[in-house]
Formats: structure tokens, sequence, C-alpha cells
């Protein structure tokens, strides 16, 4: 799930969730993620600038899941916000 937040004139947010329903599943990266390779696919089409989460486990359950998160968001050219606790 997102929604789009603009940060200024210039930039654009997209605030991503992750649903409970592929949490702590051992799934292949695509099928887990799918949803989260599609956003940013969708946030890049729009010309979204910083892609917004609530803490680190929406984007992977293991440490190569977040590392592989990490590494697409930034092939797509997409600065990362993690809200504070």
């Amino acid at each position: 799930m997102w929604y789009d937040a603009p940060m200024t004139d210039k930039q654009k947010a997209l605030s991503y969730m992750r649903g409970p329903e592929t949490i702590g599943q051992r799934l292949p990266y695509e099928e887990k993620f799918g949803a989260f390779v599609k956003a940013i696919a969708e946030a890049k089409s729009k010309g979204v600038d910083i892609l917004v989460i609530a803490a680190p486990w929406v984007i992977g359950d293991t440490y190569g899941e977040v590392i592989e998160s990490l590494s697409r968001l930034a092939d797509s050219g997409i600065t990362l916000h993690v809200v504070q606790r």
C-alpha cells in the first residue's frame, strides 16, 4: 500500500507499507517483495524522489532481503527515509 505525499514544490514522496501476509515466510524475494518492487517501478514512473517506510522490517525479514531491497531502491535513484520511532 502507498500514497503520494508532496514534500516540497520539487519533491514527491511515496509511503510504502508492507502487508502481513508475507512476514516471516520462506519465499523467493521476487514473490515475497513483489509489491515493493512494483512500488519502486511506479514511484520511478511518477517522478517520486523519496520512499518513506515505518521500519526496516518493511523491506526485509533477513539481512539479505534488506540488502536486496536497498540495492533495488538505489538502482532506481530514489532516496529512502525511515520514520523515527
